[in-house]
């Protein structure tokens, strides 16, 4: 049972990681057919409406033992939190994959762990261990590797390269956010509630998304509706549920294996044949992430004190 425990977060995490590779992946195919603003609103309407279902379903389940829904300021700080990740995130990202190839866009969207490393550790007292800091300044070197080789074959421009690195700053932003919000909300409320108030913050883009619809091809929707679920709905569930069983730093440090994954993906999907170097740069953000990822669950998540307390 030890081991089963010890064993869920790490497949959880990996799942996550799996995921959002395709994600890079997913937006550069449809990108094709959906603008930046209604491809993120069309992923998030999916994505809402399918953890809406699983919570009903789960609360059902749970019957009287459900726990209320959160109110008040930690509803507020949720709905912030979910406007900043599921809306500006996934706008940024979106616009950014309109000038850079895939593997490029999740290089400069994987500096984040980086700033998630920093910020862990000034404000949730993770620290600074030496292997997380080893592991992630290896993890680095592959990203810039990459990064630079890719960016070298003239995919990169400076608009482009400007929007993965926003990115990047709202995903360790956010990540560091809802290490906190874990503290008070269980994984699938905090994850449900975001995905909502980052649908409801994409809503202007409604119109636009009706009439790019109407004339986009049958794999853009697919892809669209892929996106809903799986890297949005299935992946920030298993995100959630490790982050609230580890620290943000060591599982964010694992998200490096993601550039190494999109260049794969992109290569044999998309045709987009990365350097040999960037390839080296690959092998760098797994080697990363061996070191820094060692032993996920063996340290016990950050306590934080109640509200009252602070």
């Amino acid at each position: 049972m030890t081991i089963s425990r010890q064993l869920l977060p790490l497949a959880a995490a990996s799942t996550t990681v799996v995921l959002w590779a395709s994600a890079f992946i997913g937006i550069r195919a449809v990108g094709h057919d959906l603008s930046p603003g209604p491809l993120a609103l069309g992923r998030m309407l999916v994505g809402s409406l399918t953890l809406t279902v699983i919570v009903l379903v789960a609360r059902a389940r749970r019957g009287p033992a459900t726990a209320p829904l959160p109110r008040g300021r930690i509803l507020g700080a949720i709905a912030l939190w979910g406007v900043a990740w599921f809306g500006l995130y996934n706008l940024s990202l979106n616009a950014a994959e309109r000038h850079l190839d895939a593997g490029t866009a999740a290089m400069l969207v994987n500096v984040a762990p980086v700033v998630v490393a920093v910020l862990a550790g000034l404000l949730l007292g993770e620290g600074f261990p030496a292997r997380l800091l080893a592991g992630m300044a290896i993890a680095f070197a592959g990203v810039v590797l990459i990064a630079t080789t890719t960016a070298a074959g003239g995919g990169a421009d400076l608009s482009g390269v400007l929007l993965g690195l926003l990115a990047a700053l709202l995903y360790a932003s956010a990540a560091v956010a809802q290490k906190r919000l874990l503290a008070r909300v269980d994984a699938l409320t905090v994850t449900w509630l975001g995905t909502v108030a980052g649908t409801v913050a994409l809503l202007p883009f409604l119109p636009s998304l009706i009439t790019e619809l109407a004339t986009a091809t049958g794999p853009a929707i697919a892809g669209t509706a892929y996106l809903g679920v799986f890297p949005t709905a299935v992946a920030f569930l298993t995100w959630g549920y490790a982050l609230s069983r580890t620290t943000v730093g060591r599982l964010a440090a694992a998200t490096y294996a993601v550039p190494a994954l999109v260049v794969l993906l992109s290569w044999v999907l998309l045709g987009e044949i990365p350097a040999p170097l960037a390839l080296v740069g690959g092998l760098l953000c797994l080697t990363g992430v061996a070191v820094a990822t060692r032993r996920l669950t063996a340290r016990p998540p950050a306590k934080l004190e109640p509200a009252a307390n602070r």
